[in-house]
């Protein structure tokens, strides 16, 4: 915990911390004399509640207990937990499959997932077997209370949305503590509200691939919006001279091929926003930009390939970008 900058008596304070296998930070404009400590757990306290609601690596989540529950059971699910996968079944839905949280069985399959021993490239029968557990049609939710069905040896993975949900509930703890002018960063995933002590709104500067150079940096402010990115260049392994990204195909049950290195999206909130830019890096370069112009959505992409149209933006994205 530190203090940054300062303007008069409105302060720019900054907390760090870990969940979900990566670090979180918060930008937080307050009086110079705010007491940090009761924020930072506050915000701790909020990650640590969705790790175990939603974390396949822990035994004891909300989400294990599901994927362990028999077929044609019905689970009880926490408020949370039940929203999140809401909203990732339906952008199962939107985006044809391209994202699905039922996916699990394949991430454990090729070695990303808690249940895997590190990357492999499987055979085809076993990925022909696995994917006869996945498809986000097979899920069903009912209210009052909040409830899963459990079809039989179906597995979540909500790991391509829970960050972005982690981004939005710390942004709703700080203001309920009365933080009015946050930037949070959970895993890259931004969300931003409010202004800096200088009046300014918090601007971010969006990734790209390292060997991709921009002429123009594309800087984001960041006022009632979050971004999320994803894309293959961060994280992919070799086998017998071939390259495999960690973003897997639920649709061919493989990893992607030929995918952006990198795909920004802007929502009202970060979970949609996770959520998209996973589904358009599984679309890819070409399907995801004409998907996400088709749809409105405010998205960047960045080609793996490079060359004079390696950076693509539909135009609420471009509208986004600071002047």
């Amino acid at each position: 915990m530190n203090t940054v900058t300062a303007t008069g008596d409105r302060v720019a304070h900054t907390l760090y911390g870990e969940t979900m296998g990566t670090r979180w930070r918060v930008c937080l404009v307050a009086g110079a004399r705010v007491s940090l400590p009761p924020l930072h757990d506050a915000v701790q306290a909020t990650l640590d509640g969705i790790v175990a609601q939603m974390s396949t690596w822990e035994a004891d989540s909300d989400i294990s207990r599901y994927n362990r529950s028999g077929a044609g059971s019905w689970q009880p699910l926490p408020c949370p937990f039940f929203d999140v996968l809401r909203c990732a079944l339906e952008i199962a839905e939107a985006s044809g499959g391209a994202y699905d949280p039922t996916i699990g069985p394949l991430v454990d399959l090729w070695g990303f997932g808690a249940g895997g021993r590190g990357p492999r490239v499987p055979e085809a029968d076993e990925i022909e077997a696995v994917r006869a557990r996945i498809g986000w049609q097979r899920i069903a939710l009912r209210g009052d209370p909040p409830e899963v069905l459990q079809p039989g040896d179906a597995a979540l993975d909500l790991s391509a949305i829970a960050k972005g949900h982690g981004v939005d509930a710390v942004a709703a703890c700080l203001r309920a503590h009365g933080i009015d002018n946050v930037l949070v960063d959970v895993g890259g995933e931004l969300s931003g509200f409010g202004r800096k002590p200088d009046g300014m709104p918090w601007r971010v500067l969006v990734e790209a691939a390292p060997d991709q150079a921009d002429d123009v940096p594309c800087v984001l402010p960041l006022d009632g919006i979050a971004v999320a990115t994803s894309g293959v260049h961060w994280h992919r392994f070799e086998r017998d001279g071939r390259t495999y990204a960690h973003t897997l195909d639920p649709r061919t049950g493989t990893p992607v091929e030929r995918a952006p290195a990198a795909v920004t999206v802007i929502a009202g909130d970060a979970m949609h926003a996770d959520a998209w830019a996973t589904a358009l890096t599984v679309m890819g370069f070409g399907e995801g930009f004409a998907f996400a112009t088709a749809h409105g959505l405010a998205a960047r992409f960045v080609a793996a390939e490079g060359g004079d149209d390696a950076i693509r933006m539909t135009a609420p994205f471009r509208e986004r970008l600071a002047s």
